[in-house]
């Protein structure tokens, strides 16, 4: 797709009683509809895994150099959409679907210890809280594979990521809701990076540079 840009959307894989993960159903949905003209979507399952979800992460910026990474992840029990927007360096000791955990229990050794997306959740979570949804930012994403695979993304994308936590419980549990509401959500978080960037550049031409 001659002058698009790669937006790549990750879910994760079977974990417990999922054996289908809703977050990578729900990636899977996003592929089909698309988020526009001149997105090319690329996704990618995650495994439930430390050692893996590191190889994965590495692989999407490296390979796919995208303009933006969206991991979709579940917050089981809840009814609203979670937008997160930090990820936490170390406290990492729940195993994982192999039984291990990260000895020095961090994402990065000698990484800073919280990272943050480049986009500002909390006016995207006002914007759509206004219009009557249930989209919540957040600034504790749980310390399991959600936050760890966020940490990582943040770190190889340099802010360029975000982690949603989708729900299910409620109305936004169906597809139905949840699947357009996403569409929205991270279409807003592409155009803040766009005014963002535009803005920037003003900035340095009015200062000279």
């Amino acid at each position: 797709m001659s002058g698009s840009e790669t937006v790549v959307i990750t879910g994760f894989g079977p974990f417990r009683q999922f054996w289908v993960n809703p977050s990578w159903r729900a990636a899977q949905d996003l592929k089909l509809c698309g988020l526009g003209e001149r997105i090319e979507v690329h996704i990618k399952e995650i495994p439930v895994s430390y050692v893996q979800s590191q190889h994965v992460i590495a692989e999407i910026w490296q390979t796919l150099n995208p303009k933006f990474v969206v991991h979709l992840g579940v917050a089981r029990g809840c009814r609203v959409v979670i937008l997160e927007q930090t990820a936490k360096n170390s406290g990492y000791r729940d195993r994982d679907v192999c039984g291990f955990c990260p000895e020095s229990h961090c994402c990065v050794n000698e990484g800073p210890e919280t990272l943050c997306s480049v986009v500002n959740m909390l006016p995207v979570s006002k914007l759509f809280r206004k219009s009557g949804m249930d989209v919540l930012c957040s600034r504790d994403a749980g310390r399991f594979l959600c936050e760890f695979t966020y940490y990582c993304s943040l770190y190889h994308g340099q802010g360029r990521a975000a982690l949603i936590h989708i729900p299910t419980h409620g109305r936004l549990a169906s597809a139905d809701r949840l699947l357009p509401l996403l569409k929205s959500i991270i279409q807003t978080m592409l155009s803040q990076m766009d005014d963002d960037g535009r803005a920037e550049i003003s900035t340095r031409r009015n200062e000279g540079f």
